[in-house]
């Protein structure tokens, strides 16, 4: 898989991508990820890719010609199943989206940053529009490196154990049972006594009902589903 990334402050993204499991599915050849500095596609003079919003107002607005210049360039050479823009209006991420992404070959995401792109931009590139969360960030780029790391570690052979993402919180829409390891008692703390039965059909029966009771406390409302 391959993700581009437009930004006005690339240097952001270095370290999100440089480390842990980012950086293994890199060295795996399995995701390669492209930072673009949008100011290498303006026109204006030094460098600048914002202006005053007509109407009035406070804040600036990335405007759409470095926008249109960045695409058009990088799709000379790379065809995007999607271009998603990072927005707090967007519809909110979540695993279903990440799995669903993750089947893509090609991404582009825009960071947005100041109040925002010209609508003019949104209307007639971007395919989908994310947001992580109801807040609002200094940029795009955190939310972009968290949909990559989201969408990057569900590609096949990323992860040593391929399983363990398939038993994540809000893959069957559950949160995931509580976890033990060792030491067994930690200052006269125990775990519980079917982790050490080695019966495991009761140990993932166990689990399952952890995980329906964990949701049902903190986050009924992933059980209407």
């Amino acid at each position: 898989m391959q993700i581009d990334i437009i930004s006005v402050v690339p240097d952001l993204l270095t370290s999100p991508f440089a480390h842990s499991i980012m950086k293994r599915a890199a060295d795996k050849g399995l995701l390669t990820v492209n930072v673009i500095n949008l100011r290498e596609h303006t026109t204006y003079a030094r460098a600048q890719v914002d202006d005053y919003q007509f109407g009035g107002g406070a804040g600036m607005v990335m405007m759409i010609e470095p926008l249109v210049n960045a695409v058009e360039y990088l799709q000379k050479t790379t065809r995007y199943d999607d271009i998603i823009y990072l927005t707090p209006d967007g519809e909110t991420f979540n695993q279903k989206m990440a799995n669903s992404l993750s089947l893509k070959k090609n991404l582009l995401m825009i960071c947005g940053h100041y109040k925002g792109i010209d609508q003019r931009f949104r209307d007639h590139f971007i395919t989908t529009e994310i947001s992580i969360g109801d807040y609002v960030l200094s940029g795009g780029e955190l939310a972009a490196a968290v949909l990559t790391d989201a969408i990057g570690r569900l590609l096949p052979g990323v992860l040593n154990d391929e399983s363990s993402a398939l038993t994540d919180s809000f893959q069957d829409n559950l949160l995931a049972p509580p976890v033990y390891t060792r030491p067994e008692v930690f200052r006269e703390m125990g775990i519980p006594e079917i982790l050490k039965s080695g019966n495991h059909k009761k140990i993932e029966e166990w689990r399952y009902e952890q995980a329906v009771e964990r949701t049902r406390d903190r986050r009924p409302d992933l059980l209407k589903d």
